[in-house]
């Protein structure tokens, strides 16, 4: 048993890394999680390997039809969304000059339309179940620009700026929304991830926040959270 029984999420991109981790966390206190990934068999495998009551769901956020069938589906098998993660992403990195006009849109389609997307169809179920969370995993990357980031950085400042007014506009339904932004996490994701030690953030310290958010006072809204690792590498 845990605080969320009874209660159904929605986890974009949960197949693997911080996504899995949130996903992981979510059902061990009781959730039942509907996980995303672009593949059929990953996100069924990943489901199965969370068990439980996970369900896993092919979808590409960059799609709106895909999206609403996501949404839909989870509505027929568990009457709709309370908690919803927006956590796919996707990084391309370089020089602006030497990025394809096909990178930035897969960089802003996934990252930025897609969390809209799904926000557009969770909000309404949230609202006839009265109320719900949402949670968009951002990044560091949303305040700090950095050079050969252009895309990454522009998808993260307007998934800050998508949350802070998604927050204003649907306090008064019951939903909160906060948005995270991990630093340097230990996932295959991003630049040199390979390369990083035990000095980096991993998906269980991501997900324990979410846990921590999830659990914490209708009273209160803890609207953006800034995640670093506490002992990087000394510059």
């Amino acid at each position: 048993m845990g605080f969320l029984d009874g209660r159904v999420a929605v986890v974009t991109g949960g197949n693997r890394g911080i996504g899995r981790g949130i996903v992981e966390a979510l059902a061990a206190e009781g959730a039942r999680v509907a996980l995303t990934a672009r593949e059929r068999r990953d996100a069924e495998r990943a489901a199965r390997e969370v068990g439980g009551k996970s369900m896993g769901f092919a979808c590409d956020v960059r799609h709106h039809e895909q999206v609403v069938w996501l949404f839909e589906q989870v509505a027929r098998a568990a009457g709709g969304t309370d908690i919803l993660v927006n956590n796919a992403g996707v990084g391309i990195f370089g020089p602006v000059a030497e990025t394809s006009p096909e990178d930035w849109r897969t960089v802003i389609e996934t990252n930025l339309n897609g969390v809209f997307y799904c926000c557009h169809e969770a909000i309404p179920q949230m609202k006839s179940r009265g109320g719900g969370y949402i949670l968009n995993i951002s990044s560091l990357a949303g305040k700090n620009a950095f050079p050969n980031g252009a895309a990454y950085n522009a998808s993260k400042f307007g998934l800050n700026g998508f949350s802070e007014a998604l927050m204003q506009e649907v306090r008064y339904d019951g939903i909160r929304v906060s948005y995270l932004m991990p630093g340097s996490v230990a996932t295959e994701f991003g630049r040199g991830a390979s390369t990083k030690g035990a000095w980096a953030l991993t998906p269980p310290d991501v997900a324990e926040v979410v846990i921590d958010l999830l659990r914490s006072p209708a009273r209160a809204l803890f609207s953006r959270v800034e995640m670093r690792p506490s002992k990087p590498p000394r510059k």
